[in-house]
């Protein structure tokens, strides 16, 4: 087999520089990220003070603001037909706010500092995914979004990995890493500015512009409807890290918890985006809400470490079958010059049901138990999959 042979077989075939350049951004962008996130719930309830309520707050505040900016940059975009320049805005904040958490004296501190954070990524989110889709044909589409979700959770092993040895062998000072976090980031700025290319959108004369994709197809919404149904049980991963603490994971360890996840994540990503333009994205989503429901009622009911580091290494499963499949089904419904606005709508849903997500999660466990919180996870899960498995009928790679 050739080489060219052998690079078309696996999915690979000329992709261009932009989908590579956008991994390139992502990979940045959770180094800095997951150098943050693993400790944040730590330094939240340990060094500030703050309740598990109040961590679930941050998390769905944060989540559930951005998603409203999600839907607005997306509809922008399109309008003006340009993503980068909300791209390189929405990195920007996200840049600003490292330092904002490396200062803070109390929860409400890194409050906002979420809150900034998130706008970042709710002004750039769907920009960014309209750009992907554009750079490459249908069929290719699993594919680079593969390559993108491959290279993010990529960076989110070299985070966390980057945390423990600096926790390990330089300080215990976690403002110390998130001083550290803001370097990555401009890394980040630099690779967009410089390595990803504008994609012309293109006029669709008999499409009205303004209107939004979320009241255009009952397919779509029915898909955006079993998407919020199963975000509604998607809680902030912040929970399995304070799971994986009360259960019996050392601290000095959570960052090593969090790499093992996102390997599993990164090395899964690609192959399952490649198989979803192969077979439909339909299979692969299903079964990773499965997969996903199973492992919520596991962190529920674990007692042992060595159970949470296998449910972590099972949750990175479901993390590579669905990213991909679930970004490029939303291409798949509508032309170039509204996917601005349907990454826009898919970001909106998952993001704006984030807040009671995480809120129903942090009550659930202050009152009922891990236990119930994560079985009611779960079966909100289950639910979605069979809503999506018999009321949403998906596009074939369309154009």
């Amino acid at each position: 087999m050739t080489g060219q042979a052998h690079w078309k077989r696996i999915g690979l075939r000329r992709l261009p520089a932009t989908v590579w350049a956008l991994g390139w951004v992502s990979f940045f962008t959770d180094i800095s990220t997951e150098i943050v996130y693993p400790l944040l719930p730590i330094f939240l309830t340990v060094t500030l003070g703050a309740s598990t309520a109040f961590v679930g707050l941050v998390e769905g505040i944060a989540e559930s603001t951005a998603s409203l900016l999600k839907i607005a940059s997306g509809w922008w975009s399109d309008r003006v037909k340009k993503r980068k320049p909300l791209m390189i805005a929405g990195y920007g904040l996200s840049a600003l706010t490292r330092p904002m958490v490396a200062l803070a004296l109390t929860g409400w501190h890194v409050l906002g500092a979420r809150f900034i954070d998130r706008v970042g990524k709710g002004i750039r989110a769907a920009p960014r995914d309209a750009l992907l889709a554009a750079s490459v044909p249908p069929d290719q589409r699993g594919a680079a979004f593969g390559v993108q979700r491959m290279m993010d959770n990529a960076g989110a092993v070299v985070g966390p990995l980057l945390a423990w040895i600096l926790l390990q062998w330089f300080t215990t000072d976690y403002r110390v890493l998130f001083w550290v976090s803001t370097v990555p980031m401009i890394g980040a700025l630099g690779m967009l500015i410089f390595g990803a290319k504008e994609q012309t959108v293109p006029e669709v004369a008999v499409v009205d512009t303004t209107q939004v994709p979320l009241t255009a197809t009952p397919a779509f919404k029915s898909y955006l409807g079993a998407v919020a149904l199963f975000t509604l049980g998607n809680s902030s991963d912040a929970f399995l890290l304070l799971r994986a603490q009360s259960v019996g994971v050392p601290v000095s360890s959570l960052p090593l918890l969090w790499l093992g996840l996102n390997l599993v994540k990164s090395a899964s990503s690609y192959p399952a985006g490649v198989l979803s333009d192969r077979i439909g994205r339909r299979g692969l989503i299903l079964g990773g809400w499965c997969v996903y429901g199973l492992v919520y009622a596991g962190f529920g009911f674990a007692t042992e470490a060595w159970h949470i580091w296998a449910l972590f290494l099972a949750y990175g499963i479901f993390y590579g079958m669905t990213e991909s499949s679930e970004r490029a089904l939303v291409a798949d419904f509508y032309p170039d010059a509204q996917r601005g606005r349907a990454y826009g709508a898919f970001h909106f849903v998952t993001g704006i049901a984030s807040l009671p997500a995480s809120l129903l999660m942090g009550w659930l466990w202050s009152v009922f138990g891990p236990a119930v919180a994560f079985t009611t996870g779960a079966f909100f899960a289950l639910a979605a999959a069979l809503w999506f498995g018999f009321g949403v009928r998906p596009p074939r790679h369309e154009t």
